[in-house]
């Protein structure tokens, strides 16, 4: 009872000070001109770093490198073209993309690269997660005009926190796995004590299922203020506190549960049941995180209005028209980006990062748009790719269409067009779970046994992505569904949209159901 009454009083504590500073926040987030002035000063602590290494030294940076020649002579670059360096920082190199050594490196799903990222993690990146994490909560304190948040636990609902050591012949070890892994580790005292749900020991833990029943347990008598995560993840958390304590909702479990923090994947699917299993009055909070930095957060009641740009936490930004992208080209398109003084609304830009970390000019693959200038606050538009991420997992557009390639190679059978999309969960129609759904159209051959053929499609797709093989031998996600559709589907769709003939193409696959359910209502699946 003593340590339970010193602990209340701890988080009372961090509540005050957490008050103050909130209030602070709130008069800078009202300073609309300060994210040029932050910008500015970024950029001059990044380049005077960047001129300390051997790579960003080599191709002219400077300490006194104006932005203008920054932006002209300086590449875009990917992932697959800074590769060959991190690889040499895993192993102790010091000084290549950032002066020192990196020990730590965030896992990511792979694109063109193959399948896996290592993003590096140094000490100055951490102090930018650090300081963009807690921002991202005081923008909630602020909007909402109270501190009440921080008077409880939070419960982190993220991938495992274990990391996996990588010894080189060096003597070297760097450590390796999920963001929320490394970010973990050094956690400021503090939250770790008094904030940090669900705990060191099963935050580790890397089974989801017996993860999710940990959380459960061990926190069905905790006083959870605030949960952050996955919404699919989250909906499969509530349904087990729910089924164990008999609450219809979380809010009947924890009193002072307020608040929701999510981002990564639209959750516009999911707001009807959240607010049924959550409670009724718990606020949505959006935040915008990649491994390669903490980008926007909300900072309004109103997410239609977007999340504002943390201009002020280390990193610098640029933005990229995409009606200048050219994926095959992009390492020529640097003078075409445009820093935060230059974008307007209402285009939709490549999102283009320099990190504490020594990527530089880094294109992560995301579209957004700005739909504020004054200040500056974006929407998340997708990926540079086609992609499907409705539940988290990060498959895009050519492992979709290799693995459905490789299916129908061993079936026999030739593709014409094919779509897939999202199906998610409703319990109205006893479907628990998401899962993908795929519309596919047949030139020659004929697909006698569905059921089959879905398996060794969804077989191929594990292989080729590990988030997505996580979710599905997690049973985060069901089984998927596949249409078999009549001969001009497609073509039928595309002229009804005006999009037959010339540059047009089908979707081939969307994170969200714009394309799905113009399909699922049309008297074409056999």
């Amino acid at each position: 009872m003593k340590n339970k009454a010193s602990a209340t009083y701890s988080r009372s504590l961090v509540s005050l000070g957490a008050r103050f500073v909130a209030s602070r926040t709130g008069k800078r987030l009202k300073q609309v001109n300060a994210a040029i002035s932050d910008q500015k000063k970024i950029y001059s602590k990044l380049i005077k770093s960047y001129s300390n290494t051997s790579v960003w030294s080599s191709l002219g940076i400077h300490e006194n490198l104006s932005y203008d020649k920054f932006r002209k002579s300086i590449p875009l670059n990917r992932y697959e073209d800074l590769a060959s360096y991190v690889e040499r920082m895993k192993a102790g190199e010091s000084s290549l993309l950032w002066p020192g050594k990196c020990s730590y490196y965030a896992v990511s799903s792979g694109t063109t690269a193959g399948r896996t990222k290592y993003i590096p993690i140094t000490q100055a990146m951490l102090a930018h997660f650090k300081k963009s994490g807690l921002q991202s909560l005081l923008y909630y304190a602020s909007r909402s005009h109270k501190a009440a948040v921080f008077k409880g636990s939070h419960l982190f609902l993220g991938g495992s926190t274990g990391l996996t050591p990588h010894t080189y012949n060096s003597g070297f070890t760097a450590y390796a796995g999920d963001l929320s892994g490394i970010t973990a580790r050094h956690l400021p005292r503090w939250i770790e004590k008094y904030i940090f749900e669900p705990g060191k020991t099963i935050a580790a833990m890397d089974n989801w299922p017996a993860k999710i029943e940990a959380i459960a347990e061990r926190t069905q008598d905790s006083d959870i203020s605030l949960i952050a995560g996955i919404p699919s993840w989250i909906l499969i958390l509530a349904e087990s506190l729910r089924k164990k304590t008999g609450v219809s909702n979380l809010q009947q479990l924890w009193p002072h549960f307020e608040c929701l923090m999510h981002g990564g994947v639209p959750i516009t699917p999911y707001v009807n049941e959240l607010k049924k299993v959550l409670g009724p009055s718990v606020n949505f909070h959006e935040v915008y995180p990649a491994s390669e930095g903490f980008i926007a957060a909300q900072d309004t009641h109103n997410s239609d209005q977007g999340m504002r740009l943390m201009t002020d936490c280390g990193l610098f930004f640029e933005f990229l028209p995409m009606q200048d992208y050219r994926d095959t080209d992009l390492g020529g398109l640097g003078k075409y980006a445009v820093p935060v003084t230059e974008v307007k609304a209402g285009i939709d830009y490549a999102l283009i990062l320099s990190t504490p970390a020594g990527l530089v000019r880094y294109v992560i693959g995301d579209v957004i748009r700005f739909v504020s200038i004054s200040p500056l606050r974006l929407v998340y538009r997708g990926r540079t790719a086609l992609q499907l991420s409705a539940f988290g997992e990060h498959v895009i557009e050519k492992e979709v269409t290799d693995s459905l390639v490789e299916t129908c190679n061993e079936f026999e059978v030739n593709i014409g067009n094919f779509h897939v999309a999202p199906l998610f969960s409703d319990p109205s129609q006893d479907r628990n779970r998401g899962c993908h759904e795929w519309w596919i159209e047949l030139v020659s051959g004929n697909i006698t046994d569905i059921k089959k053929f879905s398996i060794r499609l969804d077989s191929h797709l594990q292989i080729k992505n590990e988030d997505y093989e996580a979710k599905r031998v997690s049973g985060g996600l069901a089984d998927p569904i596949v249409h078999i559709l009549k001969p001009g589907t497609f073509e039928t769709w595309l002229k009804a949209k005006g999009k037959w003939g010339g540059q047009n193409k089908m979707p081939r696959c969307r994170s969200d159901r714009e394309v799905a359910d113009t399909l699922s209502f049309a008297n074409s699946v056999e």
